[in-house]
């Protein structure tokens, strides 16, 4: 019976077998040295020629970087392994010997490492950043279930966008047109009416032609919406999901964290919540007085995010943006219409909106405005004025990016990292 690796530590002074890939190796002549990975970590095998004996070191020597191989022998404490552990290579089955790798360690460019993207997420960096991103989805859907939130799909096609149609990719439906889905929160809203409180998670789609280190064409977003919840309860439901989130990922993954040399220091601040909360008005006001052209009126840019985020050490809420510039389904303040009851939430160091939330317009003839004055076709959304029409109640939901708050957990430069197969601009394959 095979042993993972990530196990190993309860078999010290037994023999094992591991099943997996020589992810590195080198030999003096009379000693080998195999770094093996199964998926699940790392550990050395270590094989003396008078030990193994012939043929057993033969097979060796046969090996290639990525071959995949099952490997038997005895696992020993060692302090100056990574892992604490060795392996004492007894025996040596090869299931087939690679080809040469193209990933090689000297330096390549991002277009070579995408184009090898299949082979480059098996490098240690890439499988630590994959498996953050397990742990964060995990946690989304851990604490969404304590919450009381009951999972309830939203469909990919649509007949209609959520917030025009400029962002979205238009495809053949029969003989009618239908788009991918850049958002789920409309049906979220119905699902929401019907259970309480509901989500959704999964792919998102959105085409607008952005190359910053923030935009990716497919990606996953999980959203939330409750009946009766105002927009402080969902500002207040955001923070208590970003500091589960991050405990999560300290409490399993300071090892993958320091891999990836990532400091820890703004994401045990985020643990500790209280999140500043900032008007849009303010926001303003600092970001011209740290030299930022903004001028009121207009939504922050990707420059402005990175601004201002540098101002805080953990999370930070900007709420009440105006809403001449919001969607057309957010809920205008009662003391002054010209402002949403909405927030993004900007992740620190420069990473920025990782959250956007709002509390809903529940009026029908208010949203019937909006719709007007968005320039949205009424008839395309007479499923969605329905709620409206029976049993209309404050509601607030919010929607948070999978892949945005890995590159903010992990450090990372580009959100093309936090994907297996990332979708940009000019990239859909492999």
């Amino acid at each position: 019976m095979s042993t993972n690796i990530a196990e190993i530590s309860a078999k010290s002074g037994q023999k094992v077998e591991i099943r997996g890939w020589c992810h590195n190796l080198r030999s003096s002549g009379k000693i080998a040295f195999l770094q093996l990975r199964d998926g699940t970590g790392r550990i050395q095998g270590v094989a003396v020629k008078n030990e193994v004996g012939e043929q057993v070191w033969a097979l060796i020597q046969k090996l290639t970087i990525e071959s995949s191989v099952i490997v038997r022998g005895l696992v020993r404490t060692d302090e100056r392994a990574p892992s604490g552990f060795e392996l004492t290579i007894e025996e040596v089955e090869p299931v087939q010997i690679a080809e040469e790798y193209p990933i090689g360690k000297k330096e390549h460019g991002p277009d070579f490492l995408l184009n090898n993207r299949h082979l480059w997420l098996r490098s240690e960096r890439q499988a630590s950043i994959m498996r953050v991103r397990d742990t964060i989805e995990f946690a989304f859907r851990d604490f969404m279930r304590q919450r009381g939130f009951v999972l309830a799909d939203s469909p990919i096609f649509t007949p209609s966008a959520c917030e025009g149609t400029t962002d979205l990719f238009e495809v053949k439906y029969f003989d009618d047109k239908a788009y991918l889905s850049q958002s789920g929160q409309l049906y979220q809203e119905a699902t929401s009416a019907a259970l309480g409180k509901t989500y959704c998670f999964g792919p998102t789609f959105r085409s607008e032609k952005s190359k910053t280190r923030r935009h990716l064409t497919e990606f996953w977003m999980l959203e939330a919406e409750a009946s009766y919840m105002n927009w402080e309860e969902n500002i207040q439901l955001q923070e208590d999901l970003v500091v589960f989130t991050v405990q999560q990922v300290l409490a399993q993954h300071e090892c993958e964290l320091t891999e990836l040399g990532r400091d820890l220091t703004h994401l045990k601040n985020t643990i500790a919540g209280n999140f500043p909360r900032v008007s849009y008005t303010e926001a303003i006001e600092r970001l011209q007085k740290l030299g930022s052209d903004v001028k009121a009126g207009e939504d922050l840019g990707g420059d402005d995010e990175t601004i201002l985020t540098k101002e805080f050490d953990r999370p930070v809420f900007i709420h009440h943006y105006p809403s001449a510039i919001k969607a057309f389904y957010m809920e205008p303040d009662p003391t002054d219409s010209t402002y949403a009851l909405c927030n993004d939430l900007l992740a620190p160091e420069g990473y920025g909106e990782i959250i956007g939330g709002s509390q809903r317009v529940s009026d029908l003839s208010l949203l019937k405005q909006r719709i007007s004055e968005h320039k949205l076709p009424e008839e395309a959304f007479g499923w969605y004025m329905d709620l409206r029409r029976y049993g209309s109640v404050p509601h607030a939901g919010f929607g948070i990016g999978l892949e945005r708050t890995v590159a903010w957990i992990c450090g990372l430069e580009h959100v093309r990292e936090t994907i297996p197969f990332p979708r940009l601009l000019n990239r859909i394959n492999p």
